[in-house]
């Protein structure tokens, strides 16, 4: 059986851990997914000037900042992606590579994707179109299999399904080595277009093609409503009430993943007013108990 918290917080950039602070501080059992550097755009900012008390900070003088406030609170960070979040009635359940994580409310920070879909990306989706190469691996057994990455996690991915499929073509979306097992091809080409019939056959890159039988696109996030099926998203940002609630009873969303303005301040704001209301929402079930 899944261990079930009372909160999971996706997202660690200032909405998440803003969220993760306050619920932890109304002693919530809580568990909070993100990344070592908490955010990549706050930790790679020159400088913030607008960061009240802090004024000229740099991203990542801020980012320690913040590392150490969560240090004080005993609040650790789950360095995984979440896959998938599935409302189960009374819970949801978040699908983490071969994993299972369970809980009451859910707070949604995971950022803005600002990267458009691949054409034939949302037609193939789950018809040899993956966002978790760990997960769907072992269906690609001896067969052929490219791998879109982003992030420096995504090498590992690829490694790992490199010791399964016959073939492993991967392209890096991003600058810097990669530490890839000699059988996996690179190929330093841009995606343009997904193409097959019932399953996916083949990727067109800008001056080349090749034949696969399965596409994994490894992004640092996935849209909202690919996220968490049945969730509202308008204009590419989930739709939340005052309360940061969204359609889903129980699932809370703050910070960029919002709307505009995308602002520090903004989504540490959205993400304490997400976490008093899901700290709510818990409060209300256990006494109707």
């Amino acid at each position: 059986m899944s261990e079930r918290y009372d909160i999971a917080i996706v997202g660690s950039g200032p909405a998440g851990i803003t969220a993760a602070i306050n619920a932890k501080i109304r002693n919530k059992r809580i568990i909070i997914f993100g990344y070592e550097n908490l955010s990549n755009k706050l930790y790679l900012a020159p400088k913030i000037n607008n960061y009240v008390g802090f004024p000229g900070i740099s991203g990542k003088d801020l980012t320690e900042k913040f590392k150490d406030h969560l240090k004080e609170m005993d609040i650790e960070i789950t360095y995984e992606r979440v896959d998938s979040i599935y409302a189960m009635g009374d819970y949801y359940a978040l699908m983490v590579n071969d994993k299972t994580y369970e809980a009451t409310g859910i707070v949604l920070a995971t950022g803005v994707s600002f990267g458009k879909p691949f054409k034939g990306e949302s037609e193939f989706l789950g018809r040899g179109v993956g966002y978790c190469a760990t997960c769907d691996a072992p269906l690609y057994k001896n067969k052929v299999v490219t791998i879109i990455g982003y992030n420096k996690e995504s090498i590992e991915e690829a490694n790992y399904v490199s010791e399964l499929a016959a073939k492993v073509y991967y392209i890096p979306m991003f600058k810097g080595d990669v530490d890839l097992n000699s059988n996996i091809e690179v190929i330093n080409d841009k995606p343009v277009e997904i193409i097959g019939d019932s399953h996916v056959n083949k990727l067109v890159l800008k001056n080349s093609e090749v034949e696969t039988d399965g596409l994994f696109i490894l992004r640092d996030n996935i849209s909202p409503d690919q996220l968490v099926p049945g969730l509202l998203v308008e204009e590419g940002h989930i739709k939340v009430s005052r309360d940061m609630e969204t359609n889903l009873k129980g699932c809370y969303a703050a910070g960029d993943a919002v709307g505009k303005p995308y602002q520090y301040l903004k989504s540490m704001g959205e993400g304490q007013v997400a976490a008093l209301n899901a700290v709510s929402y818990l409060d209300k079930l256990s006494r109707e108990k």
